[in-house]
């Protein structure tokens, strides 16, 4: 494979979004090996931005530490809580890109707290890319090989799919690109091709 100048690239920053368990994080880091440039995982930016702050001052940040309740929602409520957080993180997202393209620094952000609708907010040159897995069963299946000793996992599935589901939507509405992951073999070569990446090698 031969060596990708990040100056070529027609984006400063990639964002790769979708939801827990269809295989942004494998993507992401093969995006950033075949491009040279930086990766960064949203979850990094959620976990400090709880950190930097209260309940009292970010109640949707921290719903899941402060309600005993939360885990019993319905998959439906979930989604929309899930939602509610990545709108209060898109400031933070759009911070850091900003500061990327200024810097002329080529990065990819991954994280399932990205919104098809933060794209209109940032500055070019940006690429959003989201991944959506349409057989709930798959995304069953991907959590079971990930975390194997974790229990049931049917509803964290559903919860995942319905979000995928939302997020294709969103992405028809804001024209953003939305890409089913499997074939797994060709998933990388799909990314690159939507992006109007360098892709050697």
């Amino acid at each position: 494979m031969s060596e990708v100048d990040p100056n070529e690239l027609p984006w400063r920053v990639l964002l790769l979004g979708g939801p827990s368990g269809v295989g942004k994080t494998s993507v992401s880091y093969a995006l950033a090996r075949r491009f040279n440039v930086g990766i960064c995982e949203i979850d990094d930016l959620h976990i400090v931005a709880k950190q930097i702050t209260t309940p009292a001052q970010q109640p949707v940040l921290h719903r899941w530490d402060t309600d005993a309740n939360a885990q019993n929602l319905s998959a439906e409520r979930i989604v929309e809580l899930h939602i509610a957080v990545c709108r209060v993180m898109s400031a933070s997202i759009q911070a850091v890109v900003s500061n990327h393209v200024e810097t002329n620094t080529p990065i990819v952000l991954e994280g399932d707290y990205v919104l098809p609708e933060v794209l209109p907010t940032i500055a070019s040159p940006v690429a959003g890319v989201f991944l959506y897995e349409p057989d709930e069963n798959q995304i069953l299946r991907n959590f079971a090989q990930r975390e194997p000793v974790a229990g049931e996992q049917a509803k964290r599935a559903h919860v995942s799919w319905l979000f995928g589901r939302w997020l294709r939507e969103e992405c028809a509405r804001y024209g953003a690109i939305a890409l089913e992951p499997r074939p797994w073999k060709t998933l990388l070569d799909r990314v690159i091709e939507a992006i109007g990446g360098v892709a050697h090698g």
